[in-house]
């Protein structure tokens, strides 16, 4: 499970229609509505500032928010849509959905690597290049992963780490269906090829071929 799922705080917004709306608008606020989870959607608004803040920041359709309104219970939601004024591109207007515990969601998890001390091709100078620090899973909203770990031991220069090779949590599954790269370790600038460790002519062309048919 995440270690935190941010909270999203809004108040309820007393009238609905485009009037309604106007008005949140003019006093700074955005409207917007959570629906689904088998109860009557809810209109609310968030201060401009905070949701064009989270907008900024990234991720905001694939985070799970624990989304807090006074005199409500909490619940989980992920944002569906979030419409934008054509000439501004500022947010006039979105829309959350209320999500159970069962409910299958695509986010964005961080992958941790570990173990590099343990990595041959490191310790000869290789670099740890890093494709993809996060990774879109497919996930149940009750059993979110904090991270995916990809244990570096025993990797040499050129090898490549592909999800296929990362021990998923359960129930987890990409999003991609081809098995695309997460990292590799890249040589060192300067290395030569009469290295006495560097991998002779067939073994690099091998690896290439490798990572081509990715």
């Amino acid at each position: 499970m995440a270690g935190e799922i941010p909270n999203l705080v809004a108040s309820a917004r007393t009238g609905t229609g485009k009037g309604a709306a106007r008005q949140a608008r003019r006093d700074n606020m955005v409207p917007g509505v959570v629906y689904g989870g088998g109860v009557d959607p809810l209109a609310i608004e968030v201060p401009f500032n905070e949701l064009l803040k989270r907008l900024k920041a990234g991720r905001f359709l694939s985070t799970l928010f624990n989304l807090q309104v006074e005199g409500q219970e909490d619940v989980r939601v992920i944002c569906r849509d979030v419409q934008r004024d054509v000439v501004k591109d500022l947010p006039i207007h979105f829309d959350l959905m209320r999500l159970r515990r069962t409910s299958k969601i695509n986010l964005f998890i961080p992958v941790e690597f570990i173990n590099e001390d343990a990595a041959p091709g490191i310790k000869r100078g290789g670099m740890l290049a890093v494709v993809r620090p996060e990774v879109e899973l497919v996930v149940t909203a009750g059993d979110i992963p904090e991270k995916i770990t990809v244990d570096l031991s025993g990797l040499q220069i050129g090898d490549t780490v592909t999800i296929s090779s990362v021990d998923l949590p359960t129930g987890a599954k990409p999003t991609i269906d081809r098995d695309f790269v997460i990292a590799n370790i890249a040589a060192p600038k300067g290395l030569g090829s009469d290295d006495a460790d560097e991998p002779d002519a067939a073994e690099a062309s091998e690896t290439v071929d490798e990572v081509a048919d990715e």
